[in-house]
């Protein structure tokens, strides 16, 4: 079974935390069969955190995780933190294959995306 997690920074603002739930639902909504879980775990503050979620997909089979970093930039969240976790992860649950994909910012098409909505939001000259 394949999980994709997405993983957050975690906010002390509920409604921050709960946009990235609502993110994950819409996603799981809109996969298809490509992954029977789609869920979120946050880095610091809020819940739950990486290492729980992780608990809780083995916990279900999953044997494939693929961990999406909801991040715009490379900070140390992207280049260290989520990358000693998920090593950490894979000796506690050598029998699930984990992928880091590349973090949001760093997406192809992610530029494009940013122009669309741009000119959809802009206000029409004359």
């Amino acid at each position: 079974m394949k999980a994709l997690l997405i993983v957050a920074h975690g906010s002390r603002r509920k409604d921050s935390n709960d946009e990235v739930r609502r993110l994950a639902d819409r996603i799981r909504e809109n996969s298809g069969p490509a992954f029977n879980f789609v869920t979120c775990a946050f880095l610091e503050i809020s819940s739950p955190q990486v290492d729980s979620a992780i608990a809780d997909l083995a916990e279900e089979g999953v044997t494939d995780i693929l961990v999406f970093p909801y991040f715009l930039a490379v900070g140390t969240h992207v280049s260290c933190d989520i990358p000693r976790i998920i090593d950490e992860e894979k000796e506690g649950y050598p029998n699930i294959h984990f992928e880091i994909l590349p973090h949001l910012g760093a997406l192809q098409g992610i530029s494009s995306l940013i122009l669309k909505q741009i000119y959809k939001s802009a206000p029409a000259t004359a």
